[in-house]
């Protein structure tokens, strides 16, 4: 292992080479990127138009990248129960969701270091957006999802070349299905691909830049494996080490009542989420039964004094068509961060003299059936 580059690092210590096309620690834990010094605003990039802007931050900043254009997207003002919010649009990314960020680094990643064909588990977003970003870096790329995953998400891995293999149950199901047959081909699992979340902190550098190199008080997000958690905690850490801002954001999370392992287990005060059973939800991207890095999640929500609480499935109607009623076309999985400001602000944890950003994680187009479902469901229709 080269001195001058970070290393991996699993979860009782053990380092690995970070140039080595590797999903998982020898022992079976997940890797992250051991903790970087993050950069200041002079190594921004300012002419080139995407995420790939902030590439002086990655853990392997010279790869070259597999790129559609994502990040730089929207900063919208909205207020929403009862507080004036900043919306972070993620559904103007290529495939329409938050997803791309990390898939272009892991993906660029994986062509650099030779890797051929991939393997993804996916509820829909991550699929299409592996599938995407494979096309683009000329890999092979096959996708497991869960039976009942959104047409519209399985037609559009299967438009960009992806072979998409439906699996019976749950989404639980489906990860259990993808570990079985990682053997098979590489296993690009955007939950467990270190370099997956190396994209997805480039969210922190760009809404840092966005808020004119300031951080906001309070970033509210949803979560099922908790990607986005672990960017926003990287990145603003990084930018925290740097210098850059003076305090980390609150991460405040929301996972749907019917599937919230997470969230039982930080009420808890557990380290870790336990077996349960849980019932399908609208919100169909973050219903992950068993998370990956549940403890590595709920430490970066308690590092930052944050909070997360569990959205009542009856609420995700509303939520979505009262976002769409203000422009935003966001899927109910994305939309349960709208009840959850409300609830966080109740609870204590907002307060209108936060900066609140809010992040919108998926498009309504890749929920087109859902989405119907919600609109028939109106009491005037």
């Amino acid at each position: 292992m080269t001195t001058d580059r970070p290393a991996l690092i699993d979860r009782v210590g053990r380092r690995y080479p970070i140039d080595e096309p590797r999903w998982c620690g020898d022992d079976g834990s997940p890797l992250l990127v051991e903790p970087l010094p993050g950069i200041t605003r002079e190594r921004i990039d300012p002419g080139i138009p995407s995420q790939w802007r902030y590439a002086a931050a990655l853990a392997l900043p010279d790869t070259p990248a597999v790129s559609l254009g994502e990040g730089r997207t929207p900063l919208l003002p909205r207020r929403l129960g009862g507080l004036d919010v900043a919306v972070k649009v993620e559904t103007a990314n290529p495939t329409a969701s938050f997803k791309d960020r990390g898939t272009s680094v892991m993906i660029s990643t994986l062509r650099s270091q030779g890797v051929r064909a991939v393997l993804e588990d996916s509820s829909g977003n991550g699929g299409s957006s592996v599938a995407a970003y494979c096309a683009a870096a000329g890999i092979d790329a096959r996708i497991l999802a869960p039976e009942a995953t959104s047409p519209a998400k399985i037609l559009q891995s299967r438009i960009h070349g992806a072979s998409v293999e439906l699996v019976p149950g749950s989404r639980q199901d489906t990860a259990d299905e993808a570990l079985r047959r990682s053997a098979e081909r590489f296993y690009a699992s955007h939950n467990w691909h270190p370099h997956f979340i190396e994209g997805i902190k480039l969210i922190a550098y760009e809404i840092w830049e966005d808020m004119g190199f300031t951080a906001p008080s309070a970033v509210v997000v949803p979560a099922g494996a908790g990607s986005l958690v672990l960017g926003c905690a990287a990145g603003f850490g990084e930018l925290y080490r740097s210098g850059e801002i003076a305090r980390m954001p609150r991460l405040l999370v929301t996972q749907p009542e019917r599937c919230s392992p997470l969230v039982r287990a930080f009420a808890s005060g557990a380290d870790g989420v336990e077996p349960a059973e849980w019932a399908p939800t609208l919100a169909e991207g973050t219903a992950i039964a068993r998370p990956v890095r549940d403890r590595e999640v709920l430490r970066a929500i308690r590092d930052t004094a944050g909070a997360m609480t569990a959205v009542a499935e009856e609420r995700l109607r509303p939520a979505t068509l009262a976002l769409a009623r203000t422009g935003l076309y966001a899927e109910p999985t994305s939309a349960q961060v709208v009840p959850g400001v409300e609830q966080f602000a109740r609870d204590g944890h907002l307060t209108r003299d936060d900066d609140i950003v809010v992040v919108l994680t998926g498009s309504g187009l890749k929920a087109s059936a859902a989405m119907a479902r919600l609109l028939d469901a109106e009491p005037d229709r």
